[in-house]
């Protein structure tokens, strides 16, 4: 979890998709253990160490998929910014492309700016549009570096969980503790979301962990 606060992590990926991954990776593994009480009674130690293994792959692969589905977003939105890019330099009509702008940039600009500033940035938006030329979108350097970083954020989610098997010889005791592990950095990932923000790190913490094994309870119910 401390790669939450590294600088490498923050150049790629901002703290709230950072902490996504790591709830999601948090949920799936909790989703697997603890729905996996059959499988110890049946099966013993040969079956905790099948749920060993089955968690980490599991999040091994949607780490993968996360991280290709990451560049995918990535490219898709520099595809859609050179699209309206495209539209403001095809068009002669100020108000239209005006209009543009200020469709991607409102939302963000509203609570900072008056109405006169957005229009003069806009103005010079679409000044620098018209005279540069944008080429189309590529995978880039950062785009991989996100996905790494998107692998490596469900997996550690998922790491902990396998620690008490490798050290505690009776299954069900190294599941429990697992289990407690687990809702321990849910709850961890709550308090540390809540330094982005005005959230108080504690209640935080405390809806996250409730949150996520409301979710995971339905999860199971589901069949999932």
């Amino acid at each position: 979890m401390g790669i939450l606060r590294s600088s490498l992590h923050t150049r790629y990926l901002d703290p709230a998709s950072s902490l996504g991954e790591v709830l999601f990776g948090l949920i799936m593994t909790l989703t697997f253990t603890l729905g996996a009480g059959l499988m110890l009674q049946e099966e013993g130690a040969e079956g905790a160490r099948e749920l060993l293994i089955a968690t980490i792959g599991c999040n091994i692969a949607w780490g993968v998929i996360d991280g290709v589905l990451y560049i995918v977003a990535q490219v898709f939105d520099r595809g859609r910014l050179l699209r309206v890019g495209h539209m403001i330099r095809a068009t002669r009509d100020e108000a239209e492309a005006r209009r543009l702008v200020a469709a991607e940039m409102d939302e963000m600009l509203e609570p900072v700016t008056t109405a006169e500033e957005r229009q003069a940035l806009y103005a010079r938006i679409i000044e620098h549009v018209r005279e540069k030329e944008f080429h189309h979108g590529r995978v880039t350097r950062e785009d991989l570096m996100g996905a790494v970083i998107c692998f490596w954020l469900v997996f550690f989610a998922s790491f902990p969980a396998a620690i008490p098997f490798m050290f505690i010889d009776d299954p069900w005791i190294a599941l429990r503790v697992s289990n407690a592990v687990l809702l321990c950095l849910m709850f961890y990932a709550g308090y540390s979301w809540a330094k982005y923000t005005m959230a108080k790190p504690w209640l935080t913490g405390a809806c996250f962990l409730l949150g996520g094994l409301l979710l995971v309870v339905m999860t199971i119910a589901l069949g999932g």
